[in-house]
């Protein structure tokens, strides 16, 4: 295995593809072997991939899982375009290049217990992620999932059997494997989906939070990852109920450690706007400070 450091923190690693599963909307879910990354990535972190030999430029793909015992990562994506097009055809036994993790992950708060995640698209993995470090926690936490997709989601849902008070009772869709966390999740979406919320994700998060008392809202702080439209509604939703908010921005890279600032956005700092790289100094951001 060939690997070496970036800054001490970002690793180049060989991974072998362990397993390679597609699923409706040209989703797909790839496990490699990449003992670096598994070790050292935390909720919020992606890895640069190289998707085809033939293609010199990579693709950042957020995390999804990753076991430290086991050295394996997985990786949630959407056939979007030339490079995960080639990705999707690779196979298990075979070789990726990746650059990985690299970011600012999501943080935290000691003082706030109701962490309410709400991914959207392929913004889910980094939501699943971060239950899973909450997860690992022993029940420091209580947390809440929401999340919304207009195409299958990539797992097969199923009524959940965790009461999320606040919620209509025939909102009960959710993702087997936060249940079997004990972790709640539920989900939404336009398409009719059996068991989901009719309607955008951001108003089942409103829903929720409207059936909190003052004290539980006080506890609450809102870590989100989705399209933009999607950041921009959950920032919306956050200040109407005066909540911290993290996000994390989805853009398009070309080195993915800083180098080329081709991924700046415009962010607000106590000294005034400022120019960030959404790869280094994010993905993760306050949302006041995009939004």
């Amino acid at each position: 295995m060939m690997k070496k450091t970036h800054r001490n923190t970002i690793f180049v690693e060989n991974a072998e593809i362990l397993s390679h599963q597609d699923f409706a909307g040209g989703q797909h879910i790839m496990r490699v072997q990449a003992p670096e990354c598994a070790a050292h990535a935390l909720p919020g972190s992606f890895a640069h991939i190289q998707c085809d030999p033939g293609l010199a430029m990579r693709r950042p793909i957020s995390i999804m899982r990753v076991s430290k015992n086991a050295g394996w990562v997985d990786f949630l994506y959407k056939i979007e375009g030339q490079g995960t097009r080639l990705l999707a055809t690779r196979k298990p036994g075979e070789k990726l290049n990746i650059l990985a993790p690299i970011g600012t992950p999501f943080t935290l708060p000691l003082e706030r217990k109701r962490p309410l995640l709400i991914g959207g698209g392929v913004g889910i993995p980094p939501m699943i992620f971060l239950a899973e470090h909450i997860h690992a926690m022993q029940d420091a936490y209580q947390a809440l999932v929401l999340m919304g997709s207009e195409i299958p989601f990539p797992f097969k849902a199923r009524p959940s059997e965790i009461i999320v008070d606040g919620i209509d009772e025939g909102v009960i869709a959710s993702m087997p494997l936060l249940d079997d966390w004990n972790i709640p999740s539920r989900l939404a979406s336009q398409q009719d989906y059996p068991g989901c919320y009719q309607g955008y994700v951001t108003d089942l998060a409103r829903q929720w939070l409207q059936g909190l008392d003052v004290e539980q809202r006080d506890e609450v702080e809102v870590f989100a990852c989705g399209p933009t439209p999607m950041l921009r509604a959950v920032a919306t939703l956050a200040r109407e109920f005066n909540l911290p908010c993290q996000v994390s921005l989805e853009e398009y890279m070309a080195c993915a450690v800083g180098g080329c600032a081709g991924c700046v956005v415009e962010v607000r700092t106590e000294d005034g706007p400022a120019m960030k790289r959404v790869c280094v100094d994010g993905p993760v951001f306050d949302a006041y400070s995009v939004f």
